[in-house]
């Protein structure tokens, strides 16, 4: 891996599966009754984030902490960003105080680039604007391999001895939605299509990025016609905050066409699963009852966000010149 995560873009296939196989051995360490690890002891991760944030925050907290790491949590709010410090004087601060790696969460797309450039630890990418979100991409592809049994972390079909897990070649994946705002979309896109899978995006036309046919994917219109082609489907968030047009009629309208209520998940093939990486809204984009289902991975996605951001730290700040 190089010294920092950006981009999902970043990360060869052999780097992904790299990451995967080693988040299946951090897993385990979840069901211990000590969940630490003194992998990281001595060295300082700093969270920064310019948004906010709940899961994606306590993940990565959690993440360090559990690897033994000293963990700083900054937030713009109330900070010398309030102010009017820049990013670049916030990040010789931080520089000052000895950051091993910095955890950044930015509304400006390439905002984690430029930290890159001005400080000597590793930059990790937690959300740029509407860019790229790369550990979501990387916990979401844990989750389908093992959901699909590839993974060699034991579950029910997966990969027996021990023995490194496979990619995702020749899933279908449906991604639905908020595309033009969406950071998930994009890394997702990027990282999935690298270990093999299909992957096909379906929204409203006003909801695809102008370069979307540049994308390594396929495109469509109609999510009733995509359901029963897809091993996974994965509903994203209408992204309000960040929209300052109309891109549709109405809420409920674009609910009854984009939606994913129980009727449509009845049209997905037997071993299909329902992904979303949150928050939710209820009712629009998703239905309670399909979060809620066996077949929805909402909760195991935030679980298994730990082990993969266990494991990125792992091999940027811990494991990077033993596994070369």
């Amino acid at each position: 891996m190089n010294r920092h995560l950006i981009s999902a873009a970043d990360l060869t296939r052999e780097d992904a599966l790299r990451v995967l196989d080693t988040a299946d051995e951090l897993a385990r360490i979840s069901d211990r009754p000590i969940k630490k690890l003194p992998t990281l002891r001595g060295r300082t991760v700093v969270n920064l984030f310019f948004e906010d944030s709940t899961r994606t925050r306590i993940s990565f907290e959690a993440a360090a902490k559990r690897l033994s790491a000293d963990v700083i949590n900054f937030s713009a709010k109330g900070s010398s960003v309030g102010k009017g410090e820049s990013l670049k004087d916030t990040a010789l601060t931080l520089e000052a105080m000895g950051a091993d790696a910095v955890v950044i969460r930015h509304s400006a797309s390439g905002a984690p680039h430029r930290l890159a450039e001005w400080v000597r630890g590793s930059v990790i990418n937690a959300g740029d604007g509407a860019h790229e979100h790369p550990t979501q991409a990387l916990l979401d592809a844990f989750t389908i391999r093992r959901r699909f049994g590839r993974s060699s972390g034991g579950e029910p079909g997966a990969a027996a001895g021990g023995k490194p897990g496979g990619g995702l070649d020749g899933l279908r994946v449906t991604i639905v939605g908020d595309i033009l705002h969406s950071r998930v979309a994009r890394s997702n896109v990027l990282l999935l299509h690298r270990l093999g899978a299909e992957v096909l995006l379906v929204a409203p036309p006003t909801l695809l990025p102008v370069a979307v046919d540049a994308w390594p994917c396929s495109i469509g219109y109609d999510l009733d016609a995509a359901l029963p082609k897809s091993d996974v489907v994965m509903m994203l968030r209408i992204q309000q905050e960040r929209m300052n047009a109309a891109y549709f009629p109405s809420v409920r309208e674009y609910s009854r066409r984009y939606g994913l209520d129980a009727a449509r998940m009845a049209q997905l093939p037997e071993r299909a699963i329902v992904m979303h990486p949150g928050p939710m809204n209820r009712g629009i984009e998703i239905a309670a009852g399909v979060a809620d289902s066996p077949r929805s991975t909402v909760v195991e996605q935030v679980a298994n966000g730990v082990s993969v951001r266990m494991d990125v730290l792992y091999l940027l700040l811990g494991g990077a010149e033993a596994g070369q």
